[in-house]
């Protein structure tokens, strides 16, 4: 009977500390490691969502800024790091599937990371102080043709969310320009309202922060919150430019219960109250995609990104 009972509470005992570590995650605070610079539109739609993630997760998401190479700084960090939740990387389509394509990497994208969820995506503007002289974006490429190439536009970095569909709308206009980079989106529009650059492209959330400094000249997409500039695809350019999503991911071997932990909390955003009314006076839409179907169209991405290179490398 003695040694029945000490069986007994060996088994309850083991199947407690089982429960407690399936119920534990997260049980410190997430670390969400954003490759880019300060003020981005990255670093404003995360302070946006983290703030109001540990009601749902149960514990808070710490943003932490790791600039540097166009995003493969904060990237290479979280490859190799510990692959147990408590390390996330919020990045963008850029970085994840196209820039393998330009260089060697020292990680491999599609294999070291999977996708948590897409948060939301953007479509980038073109973007001018509300002083200057350009009132168009035919305005911009007027001025680029006759100032040989030397006007200075703005991007974010290299192969990145800005630097690629800037060099697209150039291609279009066959026109050239003097791409200065910046690291991360904040840079770069405080390189625009120092009068460094002449336009550049960004995205709503950054836009809106900018109230009456900047006008947009016009948008990959329709943008309502910013009075609805015509889009690329009206003034001619066809076919999808500028598009970007914002990406959670997570190292490749974290364990699947706990990225299902993460989804399951951020799904319940689409429905809160508060998280609404902030990414409306982001600009910013709440177009969520849970990772599995991320991970469905994101190697077709990536080809995709593979023939743009081409393209945009060729001679």
């Amino acid at each position: 009977m003695k040694k029945l009972l000490t069986t007994l509470i060996a088994i309850f005992a083991m199947l407690s500390i089982f429960n407690t570590v399936k119920a534990d995650y997260p049980e410190k605070p997430i670390t969400m490691v954003i490759p880019f610079g300060p003020g981005g539109s990255h670093d404003l739609n995360a302070r946006v969502f983290t703030s109001i993630i540990p009601q749902y997760l149960g514990n808070a998401i710490i943003v932490k800024l790791v600039p540097g190479a166009s995003g493969q700084t904060g990237t290479a960090m979280v490859a190799q790091a510990k692959p147990d939740g408590y390390t996330l990387l919020f990045t963008h389509n850029y970085v994840d599937q196209l820039q393998h394509h330009v260089k060697k990497l020292p990680y491999k994208p599609l294999k070291d990371f999977v996708t948590v969820a897409r948060i939301n995506y953007a479509a980038a503007c073109m973007i001018v102080l509300s002083k200057s002289k350009y009132n168009s974006v035919q305005d911009v490429f007027d001025a680029a043709k006759s100032s040989g190439g030397k006007l200075k536009l703005g991007h974010s970095g290299m192969w990145g969310a800005t630097m690629v569909p800037m060099a697209q709308l150039l291609s279009w206009g066959k026109v050239s320009a003097n791409l200065t980079p910046y690291k991360g989106g904040g840079p770069m529009v405080k390189g625009l309202l120092s009068g460094d650059v002449e336009a550049v492209l960004h995205f709503p959330s950054v836009i809106k922060g900018q109230g009456n400094k900047v006008k947009t000249l016009g948008c990959g997409a329709k943008e309502k919150s910013l009075g609805t500039p015509p889009t690329f695809d009206e003034l001619g350019f066809k076919g999808q430019i500028g598009y970007m999503d914002r990406i959670l991911m997570a190292p490749a071997k974290t364990p699947p219960e706990r990225i299902k932990v993460l989804q399951d909390a951020l799904a319940k955003l689409k429905g809160d109250k508060t998280f609404k009314k902030f990414m409306g006076r982001l600009g910013e839409n709440m177009e969520f995609m849970n990772g599995p179907d991320y991970e469905k169209i994101r190697a077709e991405k990536s080809n995709n990104y593979k023939s743009l290179v081409k393209q945009m490398t060729k001679g």
